[in-house]
């Protein structure tokens, strides 16, 4: 996309892979469905992103216009790093009634599903459909006998909820953990 946001580019934003979207089941109880991330998203997952930040943001003594700067840079190398190391994922909005509330980018690989990223808007957190999409990205691995990891912010509240379905650290990647997940430990 070429269209410049305080004079920033914003990155683009690919076609969905050819890989089916995932198996909504659990999830589909609390209306979720999925589709593909269009150039329009972009304010909405930058919006997004910045709602991971905020607890930081407002440690910081930045005026608005430099906290929106820095959650620009951060959300474009955010997007370009996922884009070179995650070729073939699946780059998915999650909508509840056509609404956007979070995205979902997800790489099936020969044996694990990674899940580059999931995030859900605060407004929508606290609710179980974060575990509802977790469970459902588990019940799909399973079938396929293949396991699900994730990298978690080892202070991001999200990680009480990755160990209570069962999800295990199998590294320390400092800030980070990767997590994994499998029906056959």
């Amino acid at each position: 996309m070429t269209m410049a946001r305080d004079a920033v580019t914003q990155p683009e934003i690919p076609p969905l892979h050819k890989a089916r979207f995932p198996l909504i089941k659990r999830a589909a109880e609390f209306g979720v469905s999925y589709r593909c991330i269009h150039d329009e998203d972009t304010p909405f997952l930058m919006a997004l992103y910045r709602s991971t930040r905020e607890v930081e943001l407002n440690r910081t003594p930045w005026s608005e216009a430099e906290k929106q700067a820095f959650v620009t840079m951060q959300f474009e190398a955010q997007h370009q790093h996922y884009q070179a190391h995650y070729p073939a994922a699946l780059w998915l909005i999650i909508q509840i009634e056509e609404a956007p509330v979070g995205r979902l980018y997800l790489e099936r690989w020969q044996k694990e599903h990674r899940i580059i990223d999931i995030t859900l808007s605060p407004l929508a957190r606290g609710f179980g459909i974060g575990g509802g999409i977790l469970e459902d990205l588990m019940t799909e691995a399973a079938a396929l006998q293949k396991a699900v990891s994730i990298h978690v912010e080892k202070e991001n509240p999200a990680m009480k909820l990755y160990r209570r379905l069962g999800f295990e650290k199998q590294e320390d990647k400092g800030v980070y953990d990767l997590l994994i997940w499998s029906a056959n430990p």
